[in-house]
């Protein structure tokens, strides 16, 4: 059965098996001279300084294009590129002293967080079972426990991960130079795993860390992460985007998370609400899941998209919750069986209702649900239902896109018009009146 870890969660889990690669005693020439190619690019993309092509081929220039993004935008091409009078010292120095200077100008903004919970039996599982650093202490009949966070505005607010402050007793915010400071939940959003602090300072002027936009996010850039993995306060670890457009369940409640960033950057316990950076020093992600053998880093860790944070976040701190619009509906990703069986265009792609809510607004506007089980070479198929094929224009290929569309563009009370096809591939339009999630 495979699991996922919360940065800071207070389920048990059971790990997934992971085969360790066994360590390679020589590089080839190969690896040698694609981590340079790697280092080389880098280098021009942070400086900025142009560089001359020189490449002999048949009429053509080569270039890497990749497929558009799940998340969104098109991947630019990739000239191959000469950079002259360059030694292989100089461009890992370069590399160097980018990651130096975006560790330094991010360190003040960013805050180690320090829970406390107080028991109120005897259960010694309650509490903080913290993928958070060293956790589980029961002194005195209390659980404490460690995450991280940044500064999110110049107000007092620190962005966090909901499952780092859930029930605690006492939060404790300290910066980078030792400072200590009580702080407050003003709220927090279980369906995302965020949550926002707020702290009283006098001495100091706070510093937001930069903003970068995920739309523009590509795999294959630079990834850094900033925390408190194992208790081992305000460290620095580095990686690449890995994949993007991951739904994950956050733990917390029975919704999922779209959009979510896979990164290979080592976080660990202790990490959990800490920023995802790009090459620039700006927060692309909040770092909150890994998926691991033995509680520590196997090099895939994912991290709420700052776009969702830019719009939970000002809720938080408004009303001290934010609220997501709610369709109503269990569902499912068409397949090749689903659209031959339902005779829908060859080529449908989209997303079949199975259940239908009571008193949601898929029933008020109309949608149907699967109505029959069938059974195709040993595979159980749901048959029947609508499948909805589109939104207010924007086309709906998976359950993803569906569940992304809806928290990125749409609030309680939007009215959206949904392309559907129905059994035998007759199209309809509904008109539906979006409402709030229930809390249950």
């Amino acid at each position: 059965m495979t699991l996922v870890n919360l940065l800071n969660t207070k389920r048990k889990t059971n790990d997934i098996q992971i085969n360790p690669m066994k360590k390679r005693k020589y590089f080839s020439k190969g690896v040698i001279l694609g981590l340079g190619l790697a280092l080389v690019l880098t280098i021009a993309a942070c400086t900025g300084s142009g560089v001359t092509a020189n490449v002999e081929t048949d009429g053509q220039t080569p270039s890497l294009v990749a497929d558009n993004n799940v998340v969104g935008g098109i991947a630019l091409p990739i000239s191959n590129q000469v950079i002259e009078n360059l030694t292989a010292d100089d461009i890992v120095a370069a590399q160097e002293t980018v990651l130096g200077n975006i560790y330094q100008s991010s360190l003040a903004s960013v805050v180690q967080i320090r829970v406390t919970q107080k028991l109120s039996g005897t259960d010694s599982e309650s509490g903080f079972n913290f993928f958070g650093g060293r956790s589980g202490g029961t002194e005195d009949r209390f659980l404490r426990g460690e995450g991280s966070g940044f500064v999110w505005d110049t107000e007092g607010h620190i962005l966090t991960n909901y499952h780092v402050v859930e029930d605690a007793d006492t939060v404790i915010v300290v910066f980078s130079d030792g400072l200590e400071v009580v702080a407050t939940v003003v709220g927090g959003d279980p369906d995302s795993d965020l949550a926002i602090l707020r702290v009283e300072v006098t001495d100091r002027v706070l510093v937001p860390l930069p903003q970068s936009d995920t739309a523009n996010l590509r795999v294959g850039q630079m990834a850094l992460a900033i925390g408190n993995p194992f208790g081992q306060d305000f460290t620095l670890t580095s990686g690449i985007v890995s994949a993007l457009g991951r739904t994950i369940r956050s733990g917390n409640s029975l919704f999922s998370i779209p959009q979510v960033i896979q990164t290979d950057a080592p976080i660990n316990p202790g990490n959990s609400g800490g920023p995802l950076l790009d090459r620039k020093g700006q927060v692309i992600g909040i770092n909150t899941q890994i998926i691991s053998q033995g509680g520590g880093s196997s090099g895939i860790g994912f991290a709420v998209p700052i776009n969702i944070a830019k719009r939970v976040a000002p809720a938080l701190i408004e009303n001290g919750k934010y609220e997501y619009s709610w369709l109503g509906i269990s569902g499912s990703t068409t397949t090749n069986e689903i659209i031959e069986r339902m005779e829908l265009p060859e080529g449908t792609r989209g997303v079949q209702v199975i259940i239908v809510a009571d008193d949601s607004p898929a029933s008020d506007a109309g949608l149907e649900g699967s109505d029959r089980d069938v059974t195709v070479d040993g595979l159980d198929l749901r048959l029947g239902g609508d499948v909805i094929v589109g939104i207010n224009g924007e086309t709906i290929r998976t359950m993803d896109d569906l569940v992304a569309y809806l928290v990125a563009n749409t609030s309680p009370g939007d009215v959206v018009m949904m392309d559907i096809l129905r059994e035998g591939g007759v199209s309809d339009v509904l008109e539906v009146t979006l409402q709030p999630r229930p809390n249950d």
